[in-house]
């Protein structure tokens, strides 16, 4: 297998208790010993849409040879009624983006993972062009390779001024044909000088699609936008001094009144 931006993605499914709430994406980010999952904030609460999970589970890859081996590993969100999730805020506001750390010594035997790391993120001095090809590995509307766990990539363009903040909050947008499922995929530059055998310059979190309220849903069709986040946010997530005070778990009775998926725009 020679395709190493393929295992820096994994699907993440979301749970109360044992009843399946929904799917989406996340990926691998490794800053010294640590290592991270990194997903959309609203894939692990979403309160418009009561969306309020206790648990999630992230399937990994166990052999680089034999890719229908995996294992699923389960992961509490809550611990003593705060979250273990690190989510962030800037002057624009909330960021919907969120990472967990792994405890590695729970990792399944022969864990195959390609996390992206800080020599990924863009350099001060590269320049990134609009309509620059971009790459999304994930698993739009929950769809994989169901033998080999693997997830597809979809093809987008830099979208809107890049190293500008959209609307004054700090993301970007892309073109591209994005679907629930995707929230939380990495948005990646292919960079043959890139550091090591991941080639690719991480540029971005996508987290949703961007669309017009007025627009009309008969006449228009969507404007086939999405968000994706500036990734240097995760230097700021990962690093070891508290982010932002973690949320809270919701009341028991909100929990258990949480029987159908999340509606939000992102998923």
């Amino acid at each position: 297998m020679n395709e190493p931006l393929l295992f820096t993605t994994a699907r993440i499914a979301t749970f109360v208790g044992q009843q399946a709430l929904t799917g989406a994406t996340g990926f691998f980010f490794a800053r010294d010993d640590r290592l991270f999952f990194v997903t959309s904030r609203h894939v692990l609460i979403d309160k418009p849409s009561a969306h309020l999970p206790d648990r999630v589970e992230v399937t990994i890859h166990t052999s680089e040879t034999d890719l229908t081996q995996v294992a699923v590993q389960s992961i509490l969100l809550y611990n003593n009624g705060r979250s273990i999730w690190r989510q962030g805020r800037d002057s624009g506001g909330e960021i919907d983006v969120a990472v967990i750390e792994f405890d590695q010594s729970a990792l399944p035997a022969g864990a195959v993972l390609y996390p992206f790391t800080q020599a990924h993120l863009l350099p001060e001095a590269y320049t990134v062009n609009v309509g620059a090809p971009l790459l999304m590995p994930g698993f739009p509307l929950g769809f994989y390779d169901t033998v080999h766990y693997l997830p597809v990539v979809r093809q987008a363009i830099v979208a809107s001024a890049f190293g500008v903040r959209f609307q004054g909050q700090g993301f970007f947008l892309t073109d591209a044909r994005a679907h629930r499922g995707s929230s939380g995929a990495p948005v990646v530059m292919r960079d043959m000088t890139a550091v090591g055998a991941l080639k690719y310059r991480l540029v971005g979190i996508h987290s949703s699609r961007m669309d017009m309220g007025t627009r009309d849903r008969l006449e228009d069709e969507s404007l086939g936008l999405n968000v994706a986040w500036y990734a240097d946010i995760l230097m700021t997530l990962t690093d070891r001094r508290e982010v932002t005070p973690a949320p809270t778990m919701p009341p028991a009775e909100t929990l258990a009144s949480t029987t159908a998926p999340g509606t939000a725009e992102g998923w």
